[in-house]
């Protein structure tokens, strides 16, 4: 028996096959276009994530806005039996449509924990730190590209697609 679902658009899949592929997780990836059916939900230990809009700063090429001030904190802790060091990180957004609707998307990947998670951090070589989990964040707000800051013309567009591949839409 094959099935489709109003949502999978011109993918048919067989009963079987969708039975081994959905197994007891919380949600599936479709193998043909990616899309997350369901709730992904990542391992970021416990954190906290505060926002504030800071009217006296300015992220570079947005001058006619105040900044979203974007502060991660993770204490050191202990996962699946390992201790970890915990971490500080702060993010900007320009205070405009683009920037809210981006800080929105991020507080939702925070609340499904996917932000960050315990690894080997790529710029200290340090493991079982807490670090970026793939989600890009500008943590400048000079310097373009090559410095985490503004400008960058593609930064919004990426960004979206990054939560998008995380099942944040």
């Amino acid at each position: 028996m094959c099935i489709r679902d109003r949502y999978m658009g011109d993918h048919f899949f067989h009963l079987g096959c969708m039975k081994l592929m959905i197994g007891d997780k919380k949600c599936v990836k479709c193998p043909i276009c990616s899309f997350i059916y369901g709730v992904l939900e990542g391992d970021q230990p416990q954190g906290t994530m505060d926002v504030y809009v800071d009217q006296g700063i300015h992220c570079d090429s947005y001058d006619d806005c105040a900044t979203i001030v974007i502060s991660y904190s993770f204490p050191h802790g202990k996962k699946n039996g390992v201790q970890y060091k915990g971490t500080r990180r702060v993010a900007y957004l320009p205070d405009n449509e683009e920037g809210r609707e981006v800080c929105d998307l991020l507080k939702t990947a925070f609340e499904r924990k996917l932000i960050f998670t315990v690894g080997t951090s790529v710029t200290t070589g340090q493991s079982n730190v807490v670090v970026w989990n793939g989600i890009h964040h500008k943590t400048n707000i000079s310097g373009g590209p090559a410095y985490f800051g503004y400008p960058d013309e593609t930064y919004f567009n990426r960004v979206k697609q990054e939560l998008a591949a995380k099942g944040i839409y």
